[in-house]
């Protein structure tokens, strides 16, 4: 049989100390990439853009995906694992300085220069880590290991947005009533101008920290594994395979990735502009990214405990499609009216606060928990049986993320068209697609592969 585990046998030592390193980085994607949710309404107010304009912020960030991820996958061939790594963090170090220009320009496509090299230096870790936490251990447990790697991530997105909300939207009700009573556009304009500087401690440190981190991992030790090669002997019609999309499960795999990332996006993203489009003050609604990604940790945790033991990956990705499109429908269908006040921990301060949560926007918070175990389980069943086209295999599905360029976009069309609402709309067909694959679609050809 023909399948995607290492074929190197490592101590637990070393398979204990590469979970954790590479959960450090997976920490670090979290951070950087949550931050989107903040920085939509705090560079729609600074920028003065509309609701669609704004989300040329996840555009800018997630296309860098399609772009790189094949160009990544060439310069780890040349640079190697660590190397490449280093690589990554030093180019999202760049893009994190590019802010700094673009704050004192009150630049808008400066910012989005930044965020695409910060998504580029993304993609080229992402094309290295993804395949080595999927082929570290066997097959049947990837999906567990990946749902560790989700923890650190969403934790990451946890905190992240309020820690850039505490320093960048500090105050802002009293910013907006400055702004409304602005005397001429000059007296804006200056009140805008020093708004956007507050982005510029916080991306100075982001950028020293990944400088350090590049430098570390030159000099830290992580065991080298690679995907097992094709048992000729034991499957023949596999050998004859020339080219990645001679594999029909792989190539929907990345159709249903593309449109995951896209609904996972959206869940995190979106969700604080919504809340504000409902009348939700600041002060509750910039802690819902942080609420979407608390329900992708639940979701991983239950993962880390069931599979594989009491449920298989394939069978928890079913679960997530029903439930996603359960969640999106309740975010549609409940009225925005509708609300409630709820004990929550601001995750920086650690002090309590009373958040004032609708129900509409809850339901978009629990797609978090029908996202949180898509990612893990469709690695390693897209990933099966591809031998030595893993690497490439691997940069493909890496380019599916640029799902989470379009599908915002997408969807700020919408919200600018009817509401921000009714834009949810679009999350029921992305569900539809990613039930497909988990139903059916990862089914097809493996007859030959098996």
């Amino acid at each position: 049989m023909a399948n995607n585990t290492s074929t190197n046998v490592i101590s637990k030592k070393d398979y204990i100390f590469s979970i954790t390193i590479i959960g450090l980085f997976f920490f670090i994607f979290g951070f950087v990439t949550w931050l989107n949710g903040i920085l939509i309404p705090f560079l729609r107010t600074a920028c003065e853009l509309s609701d669609f304009e704004a989300y040329f912020i996840t555009f800018a960030f997630y296309i860098s995906y399609l772009i790189m991820a094949l160009p990544s996958s060439a310069v780890l061939k040349k640079t190697g694992f660590k190397f490449g790594i280093s690589i990554g963090c030093w180019v999202m170090a760049i893009g994190a300085l590019i802010f700094i220009p673009a704050a004192l320009a009150r630049s808008y496509a400066l910012f989005l220069t930044g965020l695409f090299v910060e998504g580029a230096g993304l993609a080229l870790l992402q094309t290295a880590v993804n395949p080595y936490i999927t082929i570290l251990g066997p097959r049947e447990s990837a999906a567990k290991r990946i749902s560790i790697m989700g923890i650190c991530n969403k934790f990451a997105g946890a905190i992240a947005p309020i820690i850039l909300a505490g320093i960048i939207l500090k105050d802002s009700h009293i910013l907006e009533e400055k702004l409304a009573q602005a005397a001429d556009a000059a007296a804006r304009a200056v009140l805008l101008d020093k708004m956007a500087e507050r982005v510029i401690v916080p991306y100075i440190v982001m950028a020293v920290i990944l400088v350090l981190l590049g430098l570390f991992m030159k000099f830290v030790h992580l065991p080298e594994v690679e995907a097992e090669e094709i048992d000729e002997t034991t499957s023949a019609e596999l050998s004859k395979r020339t080219s990645i999309w001679q594999f029909p499960h792989l190539v929907l795999g990345v159709i249903a990735l593309f449109f995951y990332v896209g609904v996972e996006v959206i869940a995190g993203d979106t969700i604080i502009r919504y809340g504000q489009s409902i009348n939700i003050p600041m002060e509750s609604s910039k802690y819902y990214t942080s609420l979407t990604m608390l329900a992708m940790v639940v979701g991983y945790i239950l993962g880390i405990i069931l599979i594989p033991k009491y449920l298989k990956q394939g069978n928890a990705l079913k679960i997530c499609t029903v439930l996603g499109l359960i969640f999106s429908l309740g975010a549609i269908l409940t009225p925005a009216n509708i609300a409630f006040t709820m004990p929550f921990i601001d995750l920086t301060t650690l002090k309590p606060i009373q958040l004032v949560l609708p129900v509409t926007v809850l339901f978009v918070a629990l797609m978090g928990l029908a996202n949180s175990l898509v990612w893990p389980a469709m690695w390693p069943l897209a990933l099966y049986g591809l031998g030595r086209f893993t690497k490439t295999a691997s940069a493909l599905l890496i380019m599916a993320i640029a799902g989470g360029a379009l599908l915002p976009l997408l969807y700020g069309k919408l919200a600018v068209a009817f509401s921000t609402q009714q834009a949810y709309w679009l999350c029921v067909p992305c569900y539809l697609i990613i039930m497909y694959y988990a139903f059916i679609g990862y089914k097809a050809g493996l007859k030959n592969v098996a």
